[in-house]
């Protein structure tokens, strides 16, 4: 990748890719809450569809790779492939149902968290946070207070959906804080297949102790599954990644959540579903605290003491 000084100007590929993204991590919430099945299904389909995807090339052309994490010398980052994994059924296992339980849009935003998730894990590891960090955190928690406030008022079942969806957005922070260390040394693809296949088997596990049906859904739903795939788990991450060789990881990030409008406006068209009214301003303040998290952590990462969360925090596109 060029040095972040020298990329070269924004084109009109590049800018078409990053609305195909945007789009696509968009229209998770929507076809989860569309899909006449359980979101743990969803969610152990959508990963197992993936590998399906991913793993041949990974077994094809990173076979070395492979060897080298089951030996004495790879096996901590294997470790940390593993419990990335874990960490990633864990944030499926309880956003997708969040999903299911609030307003998409709700939904969208709380897990959006993430990067305000990776400070507070940063600053347990011993690093310093800047002052702008901690005022995004304190903004993204009053935004959070006042959205839950809403939907508890309404229904039990909307403040579920909230505080699943906040930690979906936790262990989604765990995910990107464990796959960052496993990525120093291994591929993205080695590493994906990996995680993808441990989250697979995770959430079956889950399924068959809880007897969630895995199977006889209607043709809409396999429909909805297979658009997750192609969609948020695929082309949205791919599109994303294509773009940051013209365009920062900070700018991403901050672009990935206009996955919040986007969610509410296509669950708006589609499901005709809008977040409760008092909601609206706990939303609004709840994204630009993290938006604040997501710069103030990427300016500090261009000063000269260490980065107290990952310079360019990005959350997790669903």
């Amino acid at each position: 990748m060029p040095h972040p000084q020298h990329r070269p100007p924004l084109d009109p590929v590049t800018t078409g890719a990053l609305v195909l993204a945007i789009v696509a991590v968009s229209s998770s919430g929507a076809l989860v809450a569309f899909a006449a099945a359980s979101a743990l299904a969803v969610a152990f389909w959508r990963n197992l569809l993936s590998l399906a995807v991913l793993g041949p090339f990974s077994l094809a052309r990173r076979r070395s790779e492979f060897r080298t994490l089951v030996s004495q010398a790879g096996r901590r980052e294997g470790w940390y492939c593993v419990l990335s994994g874990v960490a990633l059924a864990a944030h499926f296992a309880t956003w997708m149902p969040s999903v299911q339980l609030t307003s998409v849009a709700t939904a969208t935003a709380m897990v959006a968290t993430q990067p305000v998730w990776q400070g507070v894990i940063a600053r347990a590891q011993g690093r310093r946070l800047p002052a702008l960090v901690w005022a995004g955190i304190g903004l993204a928690v009053a935004g959070a207070v006042l959205v839950s406030g809403a939907d508890f008022a309404v229904s039990g079942r909307a403040f579920a959906g909230d505080l699943l969806a906040v930690a979906g957005g936790l262990f989604a922070a765990v995910y990107t804080a464990l796959g960052e260390r496993a990525r120093v040394s291994i591929s993205t693809a080695t590493y994906t297949t990996i995680c993808y296949g441990v989250c697979a088997v995770i959430l079956l596990v889950v399924c068959l102790v809880g007897r969630v049906p895995l199977t006889g859904f209607d043709a809409a739903t396999w429909a909805a599954i297979l658009a997750l795939v192609v969609g948020a788990q695929l082309l949205g991450h791919s599109m994303f990644n294509y773009a940051l060789r013209r365009v920062s990881a900070t700018t991403i990030s901050v672009l990935i959540l206009l996955e919040v409008p986007g969610a509410a406006l296509i669950a708006w068209v589609w499901l005709d579903q809008l977040p409760q009214p008092l909601a609206l301003p706990g939303l609004a303040l709840l994204l630009a605290g993290v938006a604040v998290v997501v710069v103030g952590g990427a300016r500090a990462g261009r000063g000269v003491k260490p980065v107290p969360v990952p310079a360019d925090p990005a959350p997790l596109g669903d």
